[in-house]
């Protein structure tokens, strides 16, 4: 393979180490909803009170993410991350162990807690540890195994809930962040930061001017700039968006077509496979273009497309599947250019803060949307109505794209 597309081996381990974090903290955001149909009756709650488990533990990260971005570029990102992932993992360990509605709410804050350091402390390591010349790759690669994760996720838990019950599946899933923590810990040498430790070790060094700014009234006055309030508003559409498949999307198909659950899974198994091969090709289009804005606008405007002809047409479940799985591709698409426009505008030494700022508009949408789909499913007798919510935010989300692409090439 040619030099200059090959990665040198260590850029390799480090985002192979990264990437493998990221792919669970997106497991663990997926590994309740495919589950909801039966837990619904295990907890005896609504559908709502469902989705409250899920704002909970988006609410708890939006709250912690920006701080944490703040912690990680003042101590450093290894530790935080490790930790991080063993507290998330024990706390679905103990949702599994503990089938109690209010157990599973307090769980679900202190996953979300946990869940606040990944986006921080993974750019962090990926600005500082991997040639620039590379960061593009890096950085598809990395938002390729988050999804990865999103499309393991629903077919992981409707296997495990199969052969050993929907308590062990989650003690499981738990066990396997504490085995990569382990790893993690084994090769934390590698995993370079932006502190003066890290810079010291070969990671990317802050200019004077850029440490001065990168903390203190400064570091908020940056986080309030219009470039990363435009990026903290395309997070929200983003999440929004995927947050209607994903959430709730598995459940309207149960009732609309009286599916089983396996096979209602099957449609979000192919937009969350489907997702992760568009995160690829986006990375690729996104090093052949700087007009990352009209990309990702065009890819939104498909994603609507798609999902409206679920909600007017009413077609087969297979159907359905390769609607999906077209809407996953194009909102794949997307994340590359987005972390290109966010990186554009962050100075070295404020990684960590900007993308745990933007990022909060991530779990500000993941905190709204399960909430009003459950609340959309309990109440409205058509759920249809539900893929025409999503359709309607993928084309809202436009608007977003468009101007933080013009705000970030000034």
């Amino acid at each position: 393979m040619d030099a200059s597309v090959a990665l040198p081996r260590s850029d390799t381990k480090v985002i192979g180490l990264i990437s493998t974090a990221h792919f669970l903290s997106h497991v663990y955001m997926l590994v309740l909803p495919p589950l909801f149909p039966l837990l619904k009756d295990v907890y005896g709650v609504s559908f709502a009170a469902l989705g409250l488990a899920l704002t909970v533990f988006n609410v708890a990260t939006g709250l912690t993410q920006a701080p944490m971005g703040f912690l990680v570029d003042r101590f450093g990102a290894r530790a935080i991350l490790i930790a991080g992932l063993i507290v998330e993992a024990i706390a679905f360990m103990m949702i599994g162990l503990f089938p109690s509605y209010w157990a599973l709410i307090a769980l679900m804050a202190v996953a979300g807690l946990a869940n606040a350091v990944y986006h921080p402390a993974d750019y962090t390591i990926l600005s500082a540890s991997v040639d620039g010349k590379r960061m593009g790759r890096a950085f598809s690669i990395h938002t390729f195994a988050g999804y990865f994760g999103f499309a393991v996720a629903p077919v992981m838990m409707v296997f495990l809930l199969g052969a050993v019950g929907w308590q062990m599946a989650l003690v499981i899933a738990g066990g396997a962040g504490l085995a990569v923590a382990l790893v993690l810990m084994a090769f934390s040498g590698v995993l370079k930061d932006e502190t003066p430790a890290g810079a010291q070790a070969g990671g990317r060094k802050p200019k004077a001017e850029e440490s001065a700014s990168a903390s203190g009234p400064q570091g908020i006055k940056l986080l309030l700039s219009l470039p990363v309030i435009m990026g903290f508003l395309f997070f929200v559409g983003i999440s929004m968006t995927n947050g209607g498949f994903t959430s709730f999307g598995v459940s309207a198909l149960v009732t609309i077509y009286e599916a089983p659950l396996a096979q209602a899974n099957v449609p979000l198994t192919a937009y969350l496979f489907a997702s992760a091969a568009g995160v690829l090709a986006g990375g690729w289009v996104a090093d052949r273009t700087n007009r990352h804005s009209l990309v990702a606008g065009g890819c939104f405007l498909l994603v609507g497309l798609f999902v409206a002809c679920v909600a007017a047409f009413s077609p087969s479940l297979a159907v359905v599947g390769v609607l999906f799985a077209l809407a996953g591709f194009f909102s794949g698409m997307v994340a590359p250019s987005r972390d290109m426009m966010i990186r554009a505008v962050t100075p070295a030494g404020s990684t960590g803060k900007v993308f745990g700022f933007v990022s909060t508009g991530f779990n500000l949408g993941g905190a709204i949307t399960p909430l009003m789909f459950g609340l959309l499913l309990d109440r409205v007798a058509d759920p249809s109505i539900l893929f025409w919510v999503i359709a309607g935010l993928s084309v809202a989300t436009i608007a977003t794209v468009l101007t933080a692409g013009s705000v970030s090439r000034r």
